[in-house]
């Protein structure tokens, strides 16, 4: 029996290592942006994103369409960007495009955070209609991004893996499966990881994240400025035994390293990749979601 490949880890392309990455060209499977760095026209960035994108798949990771924000002003606000977000994708065609599951705005102001919502029939239904309007107007299948959150809904008729397999089910959406996000929220919540892996449609996980937290007397911080931990590798170890062959990629956000840190966490992850396909060839399995 065959096994597919894993895809190779990428990084965050951040101001400060532009330079070297340009010009080493390290092997990275794809460099991922905030989109909305890169939405006025022409300028030194986009010149940068365009020359990346000539060398590498690139990911356009959306943090402003706020898809669960149920105000209409907000919805109005949201077309304005989601018409920014259209012209980017079409100036540089990019490999995936995401965006995070919450809402950020109500009566006309924009919270500068991904907010949580209740995981609700109701909501689920506002979130899948927007979705469907951002892939029309994309014409490209959106990658939706589980939330680190801190509060839990009373309100709540199924857990966030549920919400996002039903969301898979309503829209044909990909998933952006951030298991650092996943880990912070089990630790906080006092939930296993693994059951919530068992809950989301493993075929439709398009990339994967991976970043560090910082631990708190209070809690974990989802706060990508520190190395990936040992129980966050061991869940990319989890989600390649079951048959994802997406790319990773290594978010780091605050606290930047030198690139060559960052180099090293994609080896890593790579490595890990190509661990569980050989085990999976020894044991003659097939690697596919």
């Amino acid at each position: 029996m065959t096994t597919t490949p894993v895809s190779p880890t990428g990084i965050g392309l951040r101001q400060p290592h532009y330079a070297r990455v340009l010009e080493e060209r390290p092997s990275l499977g794809l460099l991922e942006v905030h989109s909305e760095n890169f939405f006025h026209e022409g300028g030194a960035s986009l010149h940068v994103l365009e020359r990346a994108r000539a060398l590498y798949p690139v990911s356009l990771h959306g943090v402003g369409l706020a898809l669960a924000s149920a105000d209409a002003g907000c919805r109005a606000r949201a077309e304005v960007h989601l018409d920014r977000l259209a012209r980017l994708v079409a100036r540089i065609e990019p490999a995936f495009v995401s965006e995070h599951l919450c809402w950020g705005a109500v009566d006309g102001i924009h919270f500068n955070d991904l907010l949580p919502f209740p995981y609700t029939g109701e909501a689920l239904t506002l979130v899948a209609a927007r979705i469907r309007e951002v892939q029309d107007r994309l014409r490209r299948p959106l990658l939706i991004e589980n939330l680190s959150a801190y509060v839990q809904f009373r309100d709540s008729e199924m857990s966030e893996a549920e919400f996002l397999a039903e969301l898979v089910c309503l829209t044909g959406c990909g998933l952006l499966l951030d298991l650092n996000n996943l880990y912070v929220n089990a630790r906080n919540f006092g939930f296993d990881p693994l059951v919530e892996l068992d809950r989301l449609p493993m075929h439709a996980v398009g990339e994967i994240h991976l970043a560090g937290h910082a631990v708190t007397g209070h809690g974990l911080i989802d706060t990508h400025g520190s190395h990936v931990c040992d129980d966050v590798w061991s869940l990319l170890r989890d989600v390649r035994v079951r048959g994802v062959t997406a790319p990773a990629l290594i978010e780091w956000d605050t606290d930047l390293p030198e690139l060559d840190v960052l180099l090293a966490e994609a080896v890593r992850a790579d490595r890990i990749g190509r661990e569980v396909v050989a085990g999976l060839q020894e044991s003659g399995h097939v690697c596919a979601a």
